[in-house]
């Protein structure tokens, strides 16, 4: 159910690379920028504006966590994130996850679903507002992704559905068209590029009831498409650079986020 446009003073984000912000702009520490960080910015001006208009001391800093880490799986955002988010008690949660977890064959989407729903309902329950996402469309813009659809296409209904209940609300960005679009993803075309993550962040302060800056679901401006020697070039380093490191980590249990700390652990105020 869509949420009317209300206040918040802090903001926990949840979930695995999405989230984490992966091929964002780098901060002077080195992370990641990402969406979540934008949507964080975004409301601590929003809150500093709220405090000088009423001519308040702003005592209360707009305070944010991201929790987030890259790789991770739904069970591990569960057991790993889920506990400390619940605990920190801020008014706004964003909350991604399962499409790792979709990506690797054999996934039991009914658990996905499961404890997707669980965090979802733990992080209701401590009167946050919680924001979720759906999917985008890979195979419009990825070949060989048509075995995912049906996952994906199910996910995409849990989580509608969950956004129907009050406090909750939804960033719908399967059904947004400009994701198609490969200057939205990194090289990797796994991430999303920082043209991405600034539209993803757009999205979620529509969601919470903010007026909107600009049409984040809006087309870019047309493109000469690429070579055919180009694209081959593109394709070859993508199997090299991405593709072949992916398929290994899979084949050997790892993950790119092992023994990796949240980049923000700690609800601590926004600067």
């Amino acid at each position: 159910m869509p949420t009317t446009s209300r206040s918040y003073t802090s903001y926990v984000a949840v979930g695995d690379s999405f989230t984490e912000g992966m091929c964002d702009e780098l901060h002077p520490d080195g992370h990641y920028r990402g969406w979540a960080d934008r949507v964080a910015a975004a409301l601590a001006a929003e809150a500093a504006g709220t405090a000088e208009t009423a001519g308040t001391a702003p005592a209360a800093d707009f305070r944010y966590a991201n929790l987030a880490v890259r790789g991770k799986l739904i069970g591990q955002i569960h057991d790993e994130q889920l506990p400390a988010a619940a605990a920190m008690g801020a008014d706004l949660v964003t909350l991604a996850g399962g499409l790792n977890d979709v990506l690797r064959p054999g996934c039991d989407i009914d658990r996905v679903e499961r404890l997707l729903g669980r965090c979802a309902a733990d992080l209701r329950a401590t009167g946050a507002t919680v924001v979720l996402f759906t999917s985008t469309d890979p195979t419009r813009r990825m070949a060989g992704s048509a075995r995912l659809l049906p996952a994906i296409l199910r996910m995409k209904g849990f989580v509608q559905e969950l956004g129907q209940q009050d406090g909750f609300a939804v960033v719908d960005l399967f059904s947004a068209p400009c994701f198609d679009d490969r200057r939205l993803w990194a090289e990797d075309r796994l991430h999303l590029s920082p043209e991405g993550h600034r539209r993803v962040a757009e999205g979620v302060l529509e969601a919470l009831g903010r007026p909107a800056a600009f049409d984040w679901r809006a087309p870019l401006p047309a493109a000469a498409p690429p070579g055919r020697a180009e694209k081959l070039r593109s394709d070859a380093r993508w199997l090299g650079t991405h593709l072949g490191p992916w398929i290994g980590r899979r084949l050997t249990g790892r993950s790119s986020g092992d023994g990796r700390p949240p980049k923000r652990p700690e609800l601590l105020p926004y600067r």
